[in-house]
């Protein structure tokens, strides 16, 4: 299972067009599903400061706490400065550098791979969609579960609508870039709080601010 969840994104996530638009903080990039269907990748937010929606999760958050897809750690590098031990984890070389370089420690290294500290995170975070990687929502609670402590919590935004899809993506730029195909899922509210239960979390809240949709899970 590892390695089929593992090296298809692996592959995906460190080429471009991502890396080049992590690199310079800009979009537009987006993720297309094979019927044309596009959303939009919000990079000029995950590469600014921790905005209000971003404060509830923080102000949520218990140390230690493992960031899963951190992308350029804005929220591990504010994690940091308010004094909690933090690890990024991402896949992207270029994620992991602008991390470090913004004041936070992170690990290139899939999710599914050995991981420092299995077992005892007292916070998870799933943020920005990355409940989708791999694909598997359900292998990903799975492994989720075996990083947090007894009573730790997974944090995991979730889309807007009551949906519940595993699909085969790309990123693209809009400007002909594009990367290699690869699995990706999308969850709502309820199709999060079905899956969890069947891997051994319990729902224990909700809530949204500026748009975004947010469930805290318990283990």
């Amino acid at each position: 299972m590892t390695a089929q969840l593992t090296e298809p994104t692996t592959r995906t996530w460190q080429a471009d067009p991502y890396t080049d638009a992590l690199r310079t903080g800009q979009g537009p990039l987006y993720l297309r599903r094979r019927d044309g269907w596009l959303l939009p990748l919000e990079v000029e937010r995950w590469c600014a400061e921790p905005d209000a929606a971003d404060h509830t999760v923080l102000s949520r958050c218990t140390g230690p706490v493992l960031d899963i897809g951190c992308g350029p750690g804005r929220l591990v590098a504010a994690l940091a400065g308010l004094g909690y031990a933090a690890l990024g984890v991402d896949i992207t070389p270029e994620a992991v550098t602008r991390t470090v370089r913004a004041g936070g420690s992170a690990l290139c290294r899939s999710v599914f791979d050995p991981l420092p500290g299995e077992g005892g995170w007292r916070t998870v975070l799933l943020i920005d969609g990355n409940i989708g990687i791999g694909g598997n929502p359900t292998a990903m609670l799975r492994r989720t579960a075996e990083l947090t402590a007894p009573g730790g919590s997974l944090l995991v935004e979730v889309a807007a609508s009551d949906v519940d899809e595993r699909v085969e993506v790309h990123v693209e730029d809009g400007n002909g870039g594009r990367g290699e195909s690869f699995r990706w899922a999308r969850l709502g509210t309820r199709a999060l709080c079905t899956t969890a239960g069947d891997a051994g979390w319990t729902p224990s809240g909700t809530w949204q601010a500026a748009g975004r949709h947010f469930v805290r899970l318990t283990r």
